[in-house]
């Protein structure tokens, strides 16, 4: 049942990029709940919160499908270590913003879409270099593993974060977020090459094509895509977590934000199962829908443990629903094509958080915080309800038969490839 940590015994590159990312993004999601929670302070818009996600997703969508592009053509490595560095300037300059007497809110809007753009240009990078550096059939405990930094990062980062916003003010926060950006550069900078397939072309408008048909025609990736941008678009409320938390006082707003990952790591800890697993798709679907059921249980709460608790179990679901989907990709997508289709997996799960704050925020101002939340939880249920009946391969899906595929399709371009090189 617990955790498998063969990944990290096995591969020193992924220990590195593991405990890097481990300790940069403790900073980075104090970062990520500070700076709604100033825009709201600053401002006193639940309206203006949810079209800071809106504007994130704008550069997230524009870079995501150049960073899937060059992953798949430069080295990897390269990638990680260019957008590191502009990560620490882009925080730099917040920790400046912060020191105003009166902080620019345009400020704080361009940082987050500099931030989310050069997280979509890495992304995809990080992601195909994982096929090179852990066996495929590790690929499930890779993505439970990859969960446990985030969940780890997610509890004690909001927690704090809630905490030393309102001691301390937003510069501190930001000033912690730069310094633990040290530990990410210095494991970027220390990882061997991990070079592009052979033979690979120079990215164009038309390997980019190439990748969207490549899902478009494997229904079961183009399933988990739409499955999780509708259980996110409709089901995740958190640009409304500022407005909730002031209910019950402004230092709780952190345990908002931190309470799904509180589920998550828990499914995290006890993933050993999901290795048994061969129906991915089917658990992808299920998990979704449960992620819906708890958010409406979550909107109608009145007590605010009862709320945390419905929260960390909506993200124990949604974090059998991620490890689930990071398999299939993984585990079926050709190396040739991993990057590009880890741009369009990038656009896939964020651009539902993203554009659901929006859609959170407009409910709530037209209507309740509570409309906005429960009726989200529906249309989640709902949708995935939909999306499941009209890609029933999704359901199908097996795990053994994907990597099957995969190694075909891989044989398959290494033979054209050397046909080529003949002629």
């Amino acid at each position: 049942m617990f955790i498998d940590i063969s990944p990290l015994r096995i591969s020193r590159d992924y220990r590195l990029l593991f405990f890097g990312q481990l300790i940069s993004a403790f900073g980075s999601v104090m970062a990520f709940v500070v700076v709604p929670v100033q825009v709201y302070q600053l401002t006193g818009s639940t309206l203006l919160v949810g079209l800071l996600s809106a504007s994130e997703f704008v550069l997230i969508l524009l870079m995501a499908f150049v960073g899937g592009a060059y992953a798949d053509f430069i080295d990897k490595r390269k990638m990680l270590r260019l957008t590191e560095v502009g990560h620490t300037f882009v925080t730099a300059l917040m920790v400046f913003n912060a020191t105003l007497v009166q902080p620019r809110v345009w400020v704080l809007f361009l940082c987050a879409a500099l931030h989310a753009g050069l997280a979509a240009l890495q992304r995809p990078s990080f992601e195909a270099m994982l096929q090179k550096l852990v066996p495929l059939d590790l690929m499930s405990s890779v993505s439970a593993l990859n969960s446990l930094r985030w969940n780890i990062t997610s509890i004690l980062g909001p927690s704090i974060a809630g905490i030393i916003v309102a001691r301390y003010g937003a510069i501190t926060a930001y000033a912690i977020d730069l310094v633990t950006f040290a530990a990410s550069l210095a494991a970027v900078f220390l990882i061997q090459a991990v070079p592009a397939p052979a033979q690979t072309e120079r990215p164009t408008l038309k390997s980019v094509v190439e990748g969207m048909h490549y899902a478009w025609r494997r229904e079961e990736i183009l399933g988990t895509y739409l499955i999780d941008m509708n259980a996110m678009f409709f089901g995740m409320p958190t640009a409304l977590f500022p407005a909730m938390a002031a209910n019950f006082g402004a230092g709780t707003v952190g345990f908002f934000y931190a309470a799904p990952s509180v589920g998550a790591l828990v499914a995290t800890v006890t993933s050993g199962w999901t290795k048994r697993v061969n129906r991915h798709g089917l658990f992808v679907s299920l998990a979704a829908a449960l992620w819906g059921v708890a958010m409406i249980f979550f909107g109608f709460a009145q007590n605010l443990y009862l709320a945390l608790f419905c929260l960390a179990l909506a993200g124990g679901f949604d974090m059998i629903s991620g490890v689930f989907r990071m398999t299939i990709w993984s585990q079926t997508i050709p190396h040739y094509l991993r990057g590009r289709l880890a741009g369009l997996e990038m656009i896939s799960y964020t651009s539902g958080p993203k554009l659901g704050d929006a859609e959170a925020g407009i409910v709530a101002t037209l209507f309740s915080v509570r409309t906005s939340i429960v009726s989200g939880g529906i249309l989640c249920v709902i949708g995935t309800a939909v999306i499941s009946a009209l890609i029933p391969q999704l359901i199908r899906y097996r795990g053994s038969e994907g990597i099957k595929q995969k190694d075909l399709e891989e044989a398959l371009r290494e033979t054209e490839t050397r046909n080529l090189l003949v002629e």
